[in-house]
């Protein structure tokens, strides 16, 4: 019963071993892979949002992106994004003839809102910096960004919903940031920023985990 016993603890020592190296050799292939993915929260900012005329409520708020990139030598990488840059509602009120008073025939009160979101493709180029477990860069590529806005009323004048928009184009973006990684796990801190039309531009801070495939 001992020797069946000791037999057992020896096999699952070697199993446990075996679990480890191969593990272990897993991680480092992960690690010399040019293939790698994140996903991340943003901070995102976009002001002066105007369309037609009218003023429309600006954006600041938390959000999220996603990425993937490809890094087939270490100086260099391309990078293919997804940000959501968020929505964001404010009130207004608009006087008529005579005195405003809130939910009078003679004011027009109600919601301007706004949201938007971009796909974005870099070359991203890596700096020397003798620690290799960490990489600064600087990135710069285009940003195909797409902004809606509505008003709607809540008074009986104007009717509700009286304008709404949908924008989109393409624009120059550029970016910088820095990482760490420890084998195929990494955490990434950057600055984005890209023009959009009747807009002050977006700018994005975001805070993103990196895996390497």
């Amino acid at each position: 019963m001992k020797l069946d016993q000791g037999r057992e603890i020896q096999a699952m020592r070697k199993l446990l071993l075996a679990a480890v190296l191969a593990l272990g050799a897993g991680a480092a292939q992960a690690d010399d892979s040019p293939f790698y993915v994140g996903v991340g929260i943003s901070r995102n900012k976009l002001s002066n949002i105007t369309n037609s005329g009218l003023s429309f409520s600006d954006i600041d708020k938390t959000s999220w992106k996603a990425l993937v990139g490809f890094r087939p030598i270490s100086p260099f990488a391309v990078e293919a994004a997804y940000m959501d840059l968020g929505r964001q509602s404010s009130a207004f009120v608009t006087p008529g003839v005579g005195s405003c008073v809130i939910g009078s025939p003679n004011c027009a009160s109600g919601t301007h809102h706004s949201d938007a979101k971009a796909f974005a493709a870099f070359a991203v180029g890596f700096l020397p910096v003798p620690m290799p477990f960490l990489d600064l860069y600087a990135k710069a590529g285009l940003a195909r960004w797409k902004l809606n806005g509505n008003t709607t009323t809540a008074t009986a004048l104007p009717p509700e919903n009286f304008f709404a928009f949908s924008t989109q184009g393409t624009a120059f973006a550029w970016g910088a940031g820095a990482q760490v990684h420890a084998g195929n796990i990494g955490a990434r801190l950057e600055y984005e920023h890209f023009n959009i039309a009747n807009t002050n531009g977006a700018q994005v801070i975001s805070l993103s985990v990196i895996l390497r495939l």
